[in-house]
């Protein structure tokens, strides 16, 4: 049913599956509020990122890991140009992949690759989990990190396992561009003029509250989220907001934590009010 979300207007924040999230609102007919918790830039140094993706070519790793979709991307945007692209997904294809959630897998596939494993749990320590019942001993583990989190503890459980890991962390996040955006939303929260947060990862309401903390403006945002309905994907994400008090007031039926059934469970549960600007 499109047009189920006409009218409202949709606050989100995600950065690295921005478009289609805002894509797939737009055809329900949200109004989307793009506020992007910060801008992914390519490494500054980009020779680490050359050197793993020539090494993973001349000798192919047995596994690889992808943390995010955004990361595989930006392996592929600096294969194309240093002009080893080809041999780069050929050589993919000869490693057993993991991916940690499906934006992971969509990236694989848009170059005609599939992961072999699918971790349930869309974090680090599902990713630890999913490969300590696996067999590394021996083998050479090419793992794709991200950045603003220590990996430690997950590099330390695979190496721990027998394995030889070979990380790479293809991107960097600038958050200071995003700062005043964030503080216009949290603003336009507390007015009232939201119709509903949609929350997709813990890093968001965390970024939410270092802003409101850094301007000022914490209570506002307390206020802003006593007004909004507060969309959440899925447990990550409940456990961030529970640790600043927070609860969610939507979240996706059947333990189905992704972008479509969360659109669905705004409009089932949105559409009891009118949107805002129609009061």
């Amino acid at each position: 049913m499109a047009d189920r979300l006409s009218g409202y207007r949709i606050l989100i924040l995600e950065t690295r599956e921005e478009a289609q999230f805002s894509r797939l609102l737009a055809e329900q007919g949200a109004d989307v509020v793009q506020c992007p918790m910060f801008a992914i830039c390519d490494t500054p140094d980009p020779a680490p990122v050359e050197a793993w993706i020539r090494r993973f070519i001349a000798k192919p790793c047995d596994d690889l890991v992808l943390m995010t979709g955004e990361g595989l991307r930006r392996l592929m945007k600096v294969a194309r140009r240093i002009g080893v692209d080809q041999d780069f997904v050929a050589a993919l294809g000869k490693a057993r992949k993991f991916a940690r959630g499906p934006k992971p897998g969509r990236a694989l596939r848009e170059i005609g690759l599939e992961p072999q494993q699918t971790t349930e749990k869309p974090t680090s320590e599902g990713i630890a989990e999913m490969l300590s019942q696996i067999d590394l001993g021996g083998r050479r583990l090419g793992l794709q990190l991200y950045p603003d989190r220590d990996h430690g503890a997950l590099i330390g459980a695979i190496a721990a396992q027998g394995a030889e890991v070979d990380t790479v962390t293809p991107y960097v996040y600038d958050a200071k561009v995003a700062d005043a955006n964030i503080v216009t939303a949290i603003e336009e929260m507390a007015q009232g003029q939201i119709d509903a947060i949609a929350l997709t990862s813990s890093g968001q309401p965390r970024r939410l509250f270092d802003v409101a903390r850094s301007h000022g403006c914490e209570a506002r945002l307390r206020e802003g989220l006593t007004k909004t309905p507060i969309a959440s994907v899925g447990p990550v994400v409940d456990d961030e907001l529970k640790s600043h008090g927070l609860s969610a007031d939507i979240s996706p039926a059947n333990a189905a934590y992704f972008m479509k059934p969360l659109i669905s469970a705004m409009a089932a549960e949105l559409g009891k009010k009118p949107p805002r600007m129609a009061r």
